[in-house]
């Protein structure tokens, strides 16, 4: 058989194999609200989705006070908690991660989810044993460095060259091309197909069944 083009597939978390993203949007604009700020657009709020937590905050509400992030951060963390056990994987998604490790590859996150977070979603989902490396934005930079790539690489063993990032949003994009590996975007999540197209990815996906079309008929 021939040699597969990659070894190591790289996903985010919220809005490529997770259907979070409406929900971090209004947890962001409910946190703004809480605390008689000026209320994000969705626009806005989606743009930040795939950044360190506090990262985003300090983007989506540039002329805070830096000492009031800490509590943003913590508005943001109810609201989203108390609806975090109702959310769901895309269809297709669990299937699509048993199927590419039947095959064989190599499965990691790097997401801007915390540590307790990604581990919380990861239990609840049922796919904590599915992922062979994880790395989360409050253990290194956030994206779009490189780090979180160049850290499970790393760990894993494996070469940047045939490593493939998949995400939802340009940071995550962004972050593969500074570290040498290939993309994959999707159009259902946080940032618009143009914007990812621009940094052209290897292939753009409308669904998380076109996205493991392309995979097994590509990767």
């Amino acid at each position: 058989m021939p040699r597969k083009k990659f070894d190591l597939i790289v996903f985010d978390w919220d809005g490529t194999l997770m259907d979070s993203t409406a929900t971090i949007v209004a947890s962001i604009q409910a946190a703004a609200r809480d605390l008689g700020l000026a209320v994000p657009d969705h626009r806005a709020a989606s743009y930040v989705i795939g950044l360190g937590l506090e990262d985003a905050m300090r983007v989506v509400l540039p002329d805070l006070d830096p000492k009031s992030y800490p509590r943003v951060v913590e508005r943001y963390r109810y609201h989203y908690l108390s609806q975090d056990k109702s959310l769901t994987l895309f269809d297709g998604a669990r299937e699509m991660l048993l199927d590419l490790s039947a095959q064989g590859y190599f499965l990691a996150v790097a997401t801007g989810k915390s540590r307790v977070g990604l581990n919380r979603a990861l239990n609840t989902s049922g796919l904590m044993s599915l992922f062979d490396s994880t790395r989360c934005a409050d253990e290194t930079f956030s994206k779009p460095h490189p780090a979180m790539l160049q850290e499970i690489t790393r760990e894993l063993g494996q070469d940047m060259k045939r490593t493939v990032m998949i995400g939802d949003t340009t940071h995550d994009l962004q972050m593969a091309t500074n570290a040498g590996a290939a993309a994959i975007g999707v159009h259902y999540g946080a940032h618009p197909a143009r914007e990812l197209e621009a940094l052209s990815p290897l292939f753009g996906a409308d669904s998380v069944t076109s996205l493991h079309q392309w995979l097994t008929e590509h990767a």
